[in-house]
């Protein structure tokens, strides 16, 4: 069998321990922020963690830009150039342009190198969400899986990933464009606090709103106790976004909830394309569940 890599971008947040362990590669989306383009760096090394958040506290507005075909092909020529065939897993194309650059770079890249494999899968899910489809996928590929059967597995369980997540301030997903002025408004002024989960197309979907924090962490952790499911490659994830006491918070919630039933929960950080939109205070929950099926409402 031929070796191939694992490949993830920006949106997976995968810490640099994370990637070493289960050799995963990633390429960088990219941020503006006050006319300077960066490197969606997950590691932060340029804009360290709380610098960045700050940033966004401060009133900047993050915008952030998608993956280049270019990049794209060159990334993907230099893994063909070193004999690898290629397994990339990308951020849901209903949130950003970068998955169909990397079609087009496959397509090119493979009438110059028809030997080589490429697959370019929609992971349907971002944050943690995609960490653990990607973990998961390098997990199966270490453990001899070919790239042809993962490939299968990735789209057959990519929807079994559950997520969901609440945000300490309305005001960015206002300023990203995630939400409504008027809901923000309203939320934000009778301290609603919204449940937001990835539907069937990898669109993030606010289902429902409850009163104050602690009680958005209870909700959470009941919808996760409703639809998890105990697979074998199970992960879980809790990730904050510059909020390390929230999350330990949300942690707990979630074990006396599961009482005796031992959960084995990575604590993690939000990055920076997803934290852009979501702003500092964040939370989530990522784990393997129950199929998700819900579409977004026109």
């Amino acid at each position: 069998m031929k070796n191939y890599v694992v490949v993830t971008d920006s949106c997976s947040d995968l810490s640099i321990d994370l990637r070493e362990k289960y050799n995963i590669d990633y390429i960088p989306m990219h941020i503006m922020i006050n006319g300077k383009s960066y490197d969606a760096d997950i590691d932060f090394k340029e804009i360290p963690y709380k610098e960045f958040f700050d940033i966004i506290r401060s009133g900047t507005r993050i915008t952030t830009a998608q993956i280049t075909v270019q990049e794209y092909k060159e990334r993907f020529e230099s893994y063909i150039n070193d004999g690898y065939d290629i397994m990339y897993i990308s951020t849901p194309v209903v949130m950003s342009a970068s998955h169909n650059a990397s079609l087009k770079a496959r397509d090119e890249l493979l009438e110059k190198y028809p030997d080589s494999k490429i697959y370019c899968i929609d992971g349907l899910n971002a944050c943690f969400g995609l960490g653990i489809l990607v973990m998961t996928a390098a997990e199966l590929r270490n453990n001899g899986m070919d790239i042809d059967e993962l490939a299968k597995w990735v789209v057959d369980n990519r929807l079994t990933v559950n997520q969901a997540f609440t945000v300490e301030n309305l005001t960015y997903l206002k300023r990203s464009g995630r939400i409504s002025a008027v809901k923000a408004f309203f939320g934000g002024l009778l301290n609603k606090k919204p449940i937001i989960i990835s539907d069937a197309t990898g669109q993030n979907l606010a289902v429902t709103t409850v009163k104050g924090r602690r009680a958005s962490m209870e909700k959470m952790a009941e919808m996760m106790y409703e639809n998890f499911v105990d697979v074998p490659y199970q992960k879980v994830v809790v990730c904050h976004a510059d909020d390390e006491e929230s999350a330990k918070e949300f942690k707990k919630v979630i074990e006396e909830k599961f009482g005796d039933k031992k959960l084995d929960i990575y604590m993690g950080r939000i990055g920076p394309i997803i934290g852009s939109s979501t702003g500092p205070g964040s939370v989530a929950v990522l784990y393997f569940g129950k199929e998700v099926t819900i579409n977004k409402p026109e």
